[in-house]
């Protein structure tokens, strides 16, 4: 089905792998046409739950953009380039189903943007984060300048992006770039141990916690409808609240019993 990426659906978690490992699995523009696709397929497939996007081989999750693409692009054709690239994370950014980031290896430029639109990361302990765009007379632009600056803060953010400086698993633990370090050879295991607990709560209420953690680091009203982040957890809160996993979960509580949620 698809030419850059390999997907398999394991208990109810779908591990995306991007697969081009001559290249260290940069993105170029068949992988955005196919993780697009393949986002699609997790929205429509009730039997996905969850998600891993991880990279192909021992060294890189993504080592950046392909670079070879942007040779003879005009200012439009660079910005429409940006533009699709941000389209398909703020696609990852939005699911309703948790999207985590296995990181093994090289996670740079586009990469790095990849990971940090998931709604966490792991990482190996061989990984290493970076924005080195200014190395190539560039800046982030598939979402790097803002995601990086909402995760670890501005004045972290603009001498990582200004210096092209390269950040290592333990120091990406330390920034909250990612929220668990582990052997290379287990980094699977953990996520998909993290992801099955998430599958055992409501699927409603964690499309909801997405949903509005999101607007708590949004601040533009395009993507917001307006709304603060208060107000957007007012209204999910109701929405949860007429749910019959709502009252599901409530009963179970009451009843000392472990609640069976079925996503209604």
């Amino acid at each position: 089905m698809y030419t850059t990426l390999l997907t398999q659906l394991d208990n109810g978690i779908f591990t995306i792998t991007i697969n081009r490992p001559d290249k260290l699995n940069a993105l170029n523009s068949t992988v955005f046409n196919e993780l697009d696709q393949a986002l699609n397929e997790v929205a429509s497939n009730a039997e996905i739950k969850t998600v891993i996007i991880t990279g192909a081989g021992p060294k890189a999750f993504v080592a950046g953009a392909d670079i070879t693409e942007f040779g003879g692009l005009n200012k439009e054709q660079a910005m429409a380039l940006a533009k699709r690239g941000q389209d398909v994370f703020f696609k990852i950014e939005n699911s309703k189903k948790p999207i985590v980031a296995a990181v093994n290896g090289f996670a740079l430029g586009g990469g790095c943007e990849l990971a940090m639109a998931c709604h966490f990361r792991l990482c190996s302990e061989n990984a290493k984060f970076g924005q080195p765009e200014v190395n190539l007379g560039l800046i982030p632009g598939y979402g790097g300048t803002q995601r990086l600056t909402q995760l670890i803060g501005k004045g972290k953010s603009m001498e990582l992006q200004m210096t092209a400086n390269l950040v290592d698993a333990r120091e990406a633990l330390q920034l909250g770039l990612v929220n668990h370090v582990t052997p290379a050879e287990n980094l699977l295991e953990k996520t998909k141990e993290i992801l099955t607990v998430i599958q055992s709560k409501a699927p409603i209420a964690i499309g909801k916690v997405i949903e509005c953690v999101n607007v708590a680091v949004v601040s533009d009203s395009a993507y917001t409808n307006g709304k603060s982040g208060y107000d957007k957890e007012i209204e999910a809160f109701g929405d949860c609240f007429v749910t019959e996993d709502m009252k599901e979960g409530t009963s179970a509580f009451l009843e000392k019993r472990k609640a069976e949620f079925k996503g209604r």
